[in-house]
C-alpha cells in the first residue's frame, strides 16, 4: 500500500535536513519537500532538490513567490508603517505566512495527510505556520519534530546526520542562525546571547558598517504613489526592481541595521540583528510624504493601525478578518499618500531633505513665521479657551 504523504516547508539547513530521515522513522510517511523563493541567497538555494532527494524526500518543488511576496506582504507592511517595537520591520514574520499557504497549498494538489516546519518550540515561527494551517486547512495534520524529539543542540543533529550518511553545509563553527529574504537578513544566536557582547563585524552580512560608509553623502529621488514607491531616480520600476534596488543602494551607506532584544510570543525575550537596508529607505519615504497629506487625526489613526498590525504579523495572524479589515483601512488613508520625496542617504541615516505631493496640506502662506494676510491670531484665544474649559472647570470643582 503506498505510504500517506506529508509536505515539509524545506531550507537546506541543518533542521530540515535531520527531519526529512526523522519523520519517515518516527511517522512512517513519505516527505515531499517544497522550497519557497522568496529571495533567499542562490547559495541557499543551489543543488537543493537533489539535496532533498538524496536525504529520502520522495520529491521536491521550487515554487517562485518574489513578485507575489513583495508586492502583497511586503509593500502593504510598508504603506503601513509596522514597526514591531518601535525597531524591526518584521522582514522573517511578514515571510511565514506566503510560505506555509504554499505548503497547503502543495499538500491539496499531491492528496498529502500533513504539514510539517522546522521551527523550534521556543520561537514564533512555529506560531506563524501553524496558525496558517489551522486557518486554511484545519483537516491537516501539524509535524513540528522540534518539540517531539530528542535532540537537543546543533551537535545531536549534525551527529544524527553523520550516522545517516547524510551531507550539509552546517557546521560547529556557523555559530549563527539567520534567515534571508528579498526584504531582510536576521542574524541570531552566538555572541549575541549576551546581551554585553557588542554585535562584531560578522553579525551583519548585508550592510557596510555606517563607520566605513562612503563619506560623501548620497542623494536619490523616491515617487510614492498610493502609499507604495514605484520609481527611483525618475525611472520607474516594479516593486521587486524598487526593493532590489535600494537594498544595493542602502547596503553601501549601512543603512537598515537593528540590534534589538524583542518580546517573543512565548514569553521569552531573544535577541537579534536585522538589516533591511531597501525596506528603511523606503519605510522613511513614505513617512515623508504622509507628513503633507495627512491631517492630525488620520495621522494618529494610522499610527494606531501600524501599531496593531505589527502584532498582527508577528503573531502570525496574517490570514484573519482583523488583518484585512486594518489593510483596508490603510488603504483608504493612502489614497492620498503621493508625491515625490528626495532622501539623503549618509552613514546609516536616512533623511527626507525635499518632499512635495499635490495633496499636501502644507501651506506656507499660513504657516509663515512673517506676515501674513491669511490667519488672524487672536482667533487661537477663542479656540484656547474652548479646548481647555474641561480642565478649567475641574479645576474649579476642587
Amino acid at each position: 500500500m503506498k505510504k500517506k504523504t506529508v509536505v515539509l516547508a524545506y531550507s537546506g539547513g541543518l533542521d530540515t535536513s535531520a527531519i526529512i530521515p526523522w519523520i519517515q522513522e518516527n511517522y512512517n510517511l513519505d516527505i515531499f519537500a517544497l522550497v519557497v523563493n522568496i529571495g533567499q541567497s542562490k547559495d541557499d538555494l543551489y543543488g537543493i532538490k537533489e539535496k532533498a532527494i538524496k536525504s529520502g524526500a520522495i520529491g521536491c518543488k521550487i515554487v517562485d513567490l518574489r513578485e507575489k511576496f513583495v508586492k502583497n506582504y511586503v509593500y502593504p507592511l510598508l504603506k503601513i508603517g509596522s514597526l514591531y517595537e518601535g525597531m524591526y520591520l518584521l522582514g522573517t514574520a511578514i515571510a511565514r505566512p506566503i510560505i506555509a499557504q504554499a505548503q497547503v497549498n502543495l499538500a491539496k494538489e499531491i492528496g498529502a495527510i500533513a504539514v510539517a516546519h522546522g521551527a523550534t518550540g521556543k520561537g514564533n515561527d512555529q506560531v506563524r505556520f501553524e496558525m496558517t494551517y489551522s486557518t486554511l486547512a484545519p483537516e491537516l495534520k501539524i509535524i513540528a519534530p522540534w518539540r517531539k524529539w530528542n535532540f537537543k543542540s546543533r551537535e545531536d543533529l549534525l551527529q544524527y546526520l553523520c550516522k545517516k550518511n547524510i551531507s550539509t553545509t552546517a557546521t560547529l563553527k556557523k555559530i549563527y542562525s539567520r534567515d534571508e529574504n528579498i526584504f531582510h537578513i536576521s542574524t541570531e544566536g552566538g555572541i549575541l546571547e549576551d546581551l554585553w557582547n557588542q554585535a562584531g563585524k560578522d553579525c551583519w552580512v548585508w550592510t557596510n558598517d555606517p563607520e566605513d560608509a562612503p563619506n560623501q553623502p548620497e542623494y536619490i529621488s523616491l515617487y510614492i504613489k498610493n502609499g507604495c514607491v514605484i520609481s527611483i531616480n525618475n525611472t520607474i520600476k516594479n516593486p521587486i526592481e524598487c526593493l532590489e534596488q535600494l537594498n544595493k543602494i542602502g547596503s553601501i551607506h549601512g543603512i537598515g541595521r537593528v540590534d534589538i532584544v524583542e518580546n517573543r510570543l512565548v514569553g521569552l525575550k531573544s535577541r537579534g540583528c536585522y538589516e533591511t537596508p531597501g525596506g528603511t529607505i523606503m519605510y522613511h519615504a513614505i513617512r515623508a510624504i504622509e507628513q503633507l497629506v495627512l491631517d492630525k487625526d488620520s495621522m494618529k489613526w494610522r499610527e494606531k493601525l501600524a501599531l496593531e498590525m505589527s502584532h498582527i504579523i508577528y503573531d502570525g495572524r496574517w490570514f484573519t478578518p482583523l488583518r484585512k479589515s486594518i489593510q483596508s483601512s490603510s488603504n483608504s488613508l493612502s489614497k492620498v499618500v503621493t508625491g515625490e520625496v528626495v532622501l539623503k542617504l549618509y552613514k546609516g541615516v536616512v533623511s527626507a531633505v525635499q518632499k512635495k505631493s499635490l495633496y499636501s496640506l502644507y501651506s506656507k502662506s499660513y504657516s509663515t513665521f512673517g506676515q501674513d494676510s491669511v490667519y488672524k491670531q487672536s482667533d487661537a484665544s477663542g479656540f484656547i479657551n474652548l479646548f481647555s474649559l474641561s480642565s478649567k472647570i475641574r479645576a474649579l470643582k476642587k
